[in-house]
């Protein structure tokens, strides 16, 4: 409906109530996601077995690097989590790189979270098999915790942008009259 569309402070990124409540909803997704990563980085040890054995013991290993690596990752799980959410508000220069770039995450975090999900599943119920080595608990904890949350924070996203585009019978350019144009 053409009254609900809006285009936020002049920047021409369009913005709806319902486009924004996606775009929060993906921002809660990331920071649910982001928030293990600070706290492994903290020096926390639940839930680090369903990452899998490696990261148990590369925890133990070498905190250091873990902890610095963490922190990273944190960090740009939340830029994900929210520069989508501010660029909707037109709070960001350059508002078509990050829908973009945006576009660009959503679809990796579906494909990554659904790949990683199909699999982990093919690999717990004997689909695929994996040998004497499997490691259940990470493949419980991808097929039902961390690769389930990166498809949900992605499809919430996409539904974001898709909802937030610039539709041809909206776009305020394109009903003007052109100048010398006769209108009815």
């Amino acid at each position: 409906m053409v009254s609900d569309f809006t285009i936020d402070h002049g920047r021409g990124m369009p913005s709806t109530p319902d486009a924004h409540r996606w775009f929060a909803a993906a921002a809660v997704a990331g920071v649910a996601h982001a928030l293990p990563s600070l706290y492994w980085a903290m020096g926390g040890t639940a839930l680090v077995s369903t990452l899998g054995g490696w990261a148990a013991d590369w925890q133990r290993e070498a905190p250091m690097q873990v902890m610095v690596l963490l922190l990273v990752i944190f960090v740009l799980k939340l830029a994900g989590a929210f520069v989508p959410l501010a660029n909707q508000r037109g709070r960001l220069p350059a508002p078509g790189l990050w829908r973009t770039l945006s576009w660009v995450g959503a679809g990796v975090l579906v494909a990554y979270g659904a790949v990683n999900v199909v699999a982990a599943v093919a690999a717990l119920t004997g689909v695929v098999e994996t040998g004497p080595t499997m490691d259940t608990a990470a493949l419980v904890g991808h097929a039902f915790l961390w690769d389930p949350l990166f498809l949900i924070w992605g499809l919430l996203l996409a539904i974001g942008l898709w909802r937030s585009r610039i539709r041809p019978s909206e776009a305020s350019w394109r009903s003007a009259p052109f100048v010398g144009q006769q209108t009815r």
